[in-house]
């Protein structure tokens, strides 16, 4: 099968979302089946207001529409609710073609942190722009609840997996402060809520990997914390393998990728009890969840890393692959 996938949220950018889509790209060709991607790397963009480190395409409409004849494909999959989202949407229907489309980010509760727009608005939109899809795709059971009590229809679980070998337990001496070291992975970003765990008092070393908006303002706040930039492959994998817990303070994340690498390389997590950490770890899983995320930490130092390994092996991403493969639809 020939399977297009259209996302705003595409590479040089590093997020969860990025990753899940390329992987399962791969995923899916180690299956047989013929892959594309269009992405704002292929159009004239702008910065995205307020987090100019994020390009969107600029008037994509007519190119879009001659790449996604060019690629004939016999499956489209939307991925994101941006500009490339919503001209590829007009083009489905124009054209009379199924599509999918995927709920990757709470939207309103981002827009909620930013900007005084009611939450009831915002979703507003996001229903229209997913009501007439074949199949919204999420990663956990407490987003498909959430989006149903909000009017959405036609949801299907797409979940997610980790590449253990990569994201594997490896020696700690790649961090030499003082233990134990509490790691957050991520967007430096105030819709991650991560100054919830930069202002924690707790023993140790305090890091965070990961760029955004937010970045020099907090190096500048929080002088005693490691902030190492963004990091991917291999030293991103010596980061969390060289952490005690990792520290998870999202409360609007719809899953939550870092929390599986993490536990890959053998490191609890510590994170709020909201959707995301309690569909991936649940109340027995390999990490603490607590409304106080200092107690959340402690508690987790406290497990053996060797069960957020064990937990992490069950997750692949070829799993994920053939439940997307079985929530396509054909163009037509």
């Amino acid at each position: 099968m020939k399977i297009l996938f259209i996302t705003d949220a595409w590479h040089p950018q590093i997020n969860g979302v990025v990753r899940t889509l390329s992987t399962t790209g791969h995923e899916l060709e180690k299956l047989g089946h013929s892959v594309g991607f269009i992405g704002p790397d292929q159009f004239h963009t702008m910065p995205l207001p307020g987090y100019g480190e994020i390009r969107v395409a600029l008037k994509p409409g007519r190119r879009l529409s001659r790449l996604i004849r060019e690629f004939a494909p016999q499956a489209i999959h939307i991925a994101t609710e941006g500009p490339l989202g919503w001209s590829a949407r007009a083009f489905c229907r124009r054209n009379g073609l199924a599509y999918t489309t995927s709920y990757h980010t709470r939207f309103p509760e981002y827009l909620a942190e930013r900007a005084p727009i009611p939450l009831g608005l915002s979703y507003a939109m996001l229903r229209r722009f997913h009501r007439t899809s074949a199949a919204v795709m999420v990663a956990t059971q407490s987003i498909a609840s959430s989006l149903t009590a909000r009017g959405f229809g036609n949801i299907k679980r797409w979940t997610r997996g980790v590449d253990t070998e990569l994201f594997r337990p490896r020696p700690k001496e790649f961090i030499q402060d003082p233990r134990p070291i509490s790691l957050y992975v991520g967007r430096v970003a105030v819709e991650k809520n991560i100054e919830a765990f930069l202002n924690l008092d707790i023993p140790g070393t305090k890091y965070v990997v990961g760029g955004g908006p937010m970045l020099a303002q907090l190096k500048r706040r929080h002088p005693d914390v490691r902030f190492v930039g963004p990091h991917h492959g291999e030293e991103l994998a010596k980061y969390y393998a060289a952490a005690d817990v990792f520290v998870f303070p999202s409360k609007t994340d719809t899953f939550g990728l870092v929390i599986l690498e993490a536990l890959a390389c053998g490191v609890p997590v510590a994170a709020y009890p909201v959707a995301g950490p309690i569909d991936v770890i649940g109340d027995d899983g390999p990490g603490a969840l607590d409304e106080d995320l200092g107690r959340a930490v402690q508690r987790a130092l406290t497990i053996d890393p060797e069960r957020c390994r064990e937990f992490a092996l069950a997750h692949s991403w070829q799993a994920a692959a053939h439940q997307f493969l079985s929530n396509v639809h054909p163009c037509r």
